[in-house]
């Protein structure tokens, strides 16, 4: 081989060596680990995985009017049910986020209870949602 060869195969084995070593101690934020961990999650609860393999419809649309469709069976479902589901689990994580950012401001009682609440909020609209998006019978409005 010749010098010229030997020397670029060595810079090559040694930068291929030093990328290894770099993976290896790689040490990820615990706040990123945690936000892919919760974006992994909300994917599969919100139905990411049927969307992917299904490929479902987005809506029916004919003539410039878009006709609703009913599923008749257990496994149809349209993709803006996904994503509005999606969106649902992310407005309760946040609430839940925001309640235990809460504890943050316990010097400042006002504050807190304000993040609390806000909090609260946030993730009973996100729950109550998709209670009713399962269970559409269930939640009666009130008759008084």
């Amino acid at each position: 081989m010749s010098r010229r060869a030997r020397r670029s195969a060595s810079s090559v084995s040694y930068y291929l060596q030093k990328t290894y070593w770099r993976l290896l101690t790689l040490k990820p934020s615990t706040l990123l680990l945690a936000s892919l961990a919760i974006g992994a999650s909300i994917f599969l609860l919100g139905g990411g995985i049927y969307d992917i393999l299904e490929q479902p419809i987005v809506a029916f649309v004919s003539g410039g009017r878009i006709i609703p469709y009913y599923p008749q069976a257990l496994n149809d479902q349209l993709l803006g049910e996904s994503i509005a589901s999606m969106v649902l689990y992310s407005i309760g994580v946040v609430g839940l986020i925001v309640v235990y950012r809460s504890t943050k401001y316990v010097y400042r009682p006002r504050e807190a209870f304000t993040w609390l609440l806000i909090g609260i909020v946030l993730f009973l609209i996100g729950w109550g949602i998709i209670e009713f998006f399962l269970f559409p019978g269930t939640i009666e409005p009130f008759q008084g």
